[in-house]
């Protein structure tokens, strides 16, 4: 897939395009409906690139930096995933001030139109855009009746509950990843670089690789869980007990970070290797235990619980 990084960067040439816009922040299945839709369309019109517009930072990062939310998935796996789901290129728009105060037909005569010729425009039911959220989907079917293309907006999936960023977030901080999974269709997963840790893991007999995330990277509240560390340099994937938190029994000395042990296995070099860490279930809350032999005794019930559910 192509990613555009500013307007500035669409090739010229481009020629018509189907489009599909939002924030597309999880790729989750109602974000994935929306795309599927969108190639559909394009494939009828007979249109070879569907480009996916989106916006880094977050809107709500730029106008309500208090109430940013966490980030689901960085713009690079943003892109794989909406290329997997039929888009050909990624328009990423620079989200500031200026950018904000564009009205409804500024954004649309100069993303859709003189950016990125639309013929087509796929969104969301709930899609807003321009100065203030003042354009909906009626708004962009007006612009485009006067500006030759299409727009139609998709109806919202899911039930009783609607999937949404917001939701898969809220699931995330409950540590209910077996939620955050139904609504994104796949296991929830942090990426990062294996650093070198404290070497506690490997003095219990349970080493671990130390995956360092951003700031603003939801991950699932502290806890225990299970799921798989998958090798980007050669995709192999591994079974792993994973631990997100502070690690309370010796006092959070390294502040919260996501660690996964691989199960049986103690000759692996991942340190400087990057990898991709996903959470299948949830096995128990972050503990503060007496004495090591606890932790120890606690830590391969983990493991036992962890081989059972993935059936490794």
């Amino acid at each position: 897939m192509e990613i555009w990084r500013s307007l500035a960067e669409v090739p010229d040439g481009l020629g018509r395009t189907a489009v599909t816009i939002g924030n597309f922040d999880g790729v989750h299945l109602g974000h994935q409906h929306v795309v599927r839709r969108a190639r559909e369309v394009a494939d009828a019109c007979g249109l070879l690139t569907l480009v996916a517009v989106t916006f880094d930072p977050h809107p709500i990062a730029v106008l309500r930096p208090e109430h940013a939310p966490m980030t689901l998935t960085p713009i690079d796996q943003r892109a794989e995933l909406l290329a997997a789901a039929g888009a050909g290129a990624m328009l990423v728009v620079p989200f500031d001030r200026d950018v904000a105060n564009w009205t409804p037909t500024e954004f649309c005569d100069r993303v859709l139109v003189a950016g990125l010729g639309a013929q087509a425009v796929v969104v969301g039911a709930n899609f807003r855009f321009g100065h203030k959220a003042a354009g909906d989907v009626f708004a962009l079917r007006e612009l485009g009746a006067t500006r030759g293309f299409t727009a139609e907006g998709i109806a919202l999936d899911g039930g009783p509950q609607v999937w949404s960023s917001t939701y898969v977030r809220t699931c995330l901080a409950a540590g209910d990843v077996e939620g955050a999974a139904e609504a994104l269709g796949r296991a929830y997963s942090v990426t990062g670089t294996v650093v070198r840790g404290d070497q506690r893991g490997r003095d219990l007999g349970f080493p671990t690789a130390n995956v360092p995330t951003a700031a603003d990277t939801a991950t699932p509240a502290d806890g225990v869980y299970a799921g798989w560390l998958r090798r980007a340099d050669t995709g192999e994937s591994f079974p792993a007990a994973i631990s997100v938190g502070t690690n309370p029994t010796f006092d959070g000395v390294r502040g919260r970070r996501v660690e996964a042990y691989v199960l049986d296995r103690d000759d692996l070099d991942l340190y400087d290797v990057r990898v991709e860490i996903s959470f299948t279930a949830r096995l128990r809350g972050m503990l503060r235990f007496d004495s090591v032999d606890a932790l120890v005794e606690t830590m391969h019930d983990d493991v036992r619980r962890t081989r059972e559910i993935l059936g490794a």
